[in-house]
């Protein structure tokens, strides 16, 4: 068994063991694990243990990984900023898109991605904490881009994302990711379809289960700290 194997089952435990704690059913969660950094073959471990959905926040570093993993089976997420010069490849190559916080960078997805692939599957990004150096709109800017992503057929509106203010303590975690949950909560109500709460890093989990997270994006609990050199992909 390889560390990254022993690692990712006990993140799995955990996650099943909070979820329990958190009366919630332990199948609701996602683990996307957050490969950005780290050296292809740790991506085919991961794989060997069943892992099959990965988040990259480097475009070019993403592509290089595509090109060397193409014979596998992988569910491929943007987990980073979207810039606008790069959005035809976002649209080609990966599944997901977790970070839209504007209806320029969701207009231009929906126009790049090619008809024979299905739907991208995206999520807003929401600044929470209201950081002025933190990607992400206003909660009172959620709804009208909501309705504008909704209406963009190559695009599939599935929930909100969030990256918090780091906290000190497990209460002040909550109290973030509760903000979005209430959110996604509001956006129910009016009808919009969406089940996904992507929230919660390898420091955090606990509490954005405890908050109704349903994909956890975690990296250094299963890859360990982070190559220096993002271009070391043998």
């Amino acid at each position: 068994m390889t560390n990254i194997e022993k690692n990712l089952q006990a993140v799995q435990k955990q996650i099943h063991d909070y979820a329990l704690q958190y009366q919630r059913d332990p199948s609701s969660i996602k683990l996307l694990a957050a490969s950005k950094g780290q050296d292809a073959n740790k991506i085919k471990d991961a794989l060997q243990a069943g892992q099959k959905s990965f988040g990259e926040n480097y475009l070019q570093e993403a592509l290089d990984k595509m090109a060397l993993l193409k014979d596998e089976k992988i569910e491929w997420h943007f987990i980073g900023p979207i810039q606008n010069n790069k959005t035809k490849h976002i649209a080609t190559h990966f599944d997901w898109a977790h970070c839209i916080e504007s209806l320029k960078t969701a207009q231009r997805l929906n126009d790049q991605r090619p008809e024979h692939l299905p739907p991208l599957m995206i999520c807003i990004q929401v600044n929470v904490s209201e950081e002025t150096t933190k990607s992400g709109i206003h909660d009172y800017e959620l709804l009208s881009l909501a309705e504008a992503c909704s209406d963009l057929p190559r695009l599939k509106l599935r929930g909100l994302m969030t990256i918090p203010a780091p906290k000190n303590t497990f209460s002040e975690q909550r109290i973030e990711f509760h903000k979005l949950f209430l959110l996604q909560q509001q956006l129910i109500v009016k009808g919009f379809p969406l089940d996904i709460l992507s929230m919660g890093m390898s420091h955090d989990l606990d509490a954005a289960i405890a908050e109704g997270s349903t994909l956890l994006r975690i990296g250094t609990a299963i890859f360990g700290e982070r190559e220096k050199n993002k271009k070391n992909l043998k």
